[in-house]
Parts: structure tokens; sequence; C-alpha cells
């Protein structure tokens, strides 16, 4: 079956690994398979989160056909703190 694996080390750059896979392969497998690890040495694997179409799941998930496995970077900012510094910057413009 057909997946891939998509990583963005940032806003301006993405990484697209299209895979032929076994059915009943596991996110964790299919992220070996992709060599992103190798391509992207700061993905600390250990701390890896991963989603399928935006939704979270854990390494052992099942993939199905057609999947997009989805390396997420961690965040810079708190999101909360973040919207309330917009918020302010918004409110002192005013």
């Amino acid at each position: 079956m057909r997946i891939s694996v998509v990583y963005c080390p940032d806003a301006e750059r993405q990484t697209v690994i299209e895979l032929e896979v076994a059915d009943g392969v596991t996110v964790a497998q299919a992220i070996q398979a992709s060599r992103v690890l190798t391509a992207h040495p700061e993905l600390d694997p250990e701390k890896l989160l991963t989603g399928v179409f935006g939704e979270r799941v854990t390494p052992n998930a099942v993939l199905q056909e057609g999947d997009r496995v989805e390396l997420y970077r961690p965040l810079k900012a708190d999101p909360k703190s973040a919207r309330r510094k917009r918020a302010s910057a918004r409110r002192a413009r005013r």
C-alpha cells in the first residue's frame, strides 16, 4: 500500500517521502522505512510526536492505504502566551 511520511522543519521547507509498504505497517515502522530521521538528525525519536492527517496517533498505530504520517516539531512558544501577546498588541494599537 502507498503512504507518505511528512516533516516540515520550518515554514518554508517540507520533506515528503512516498513509500510502498506492506499491509499492517505501524507508524513507527513507516518512519523507520522512510529514513526521515537520517535526513533530519535534529529529530529525537524518543520525543517525536506523530499524527495521521492532523490527528495525533501513537507509534504503534496501524496505517491504512493513502495515510499521511506527519512528524510534528516542538512548539517555539506556548500558544496561550502567544495569543495573549497578540491580543495585547492589538489593544495597544487602538
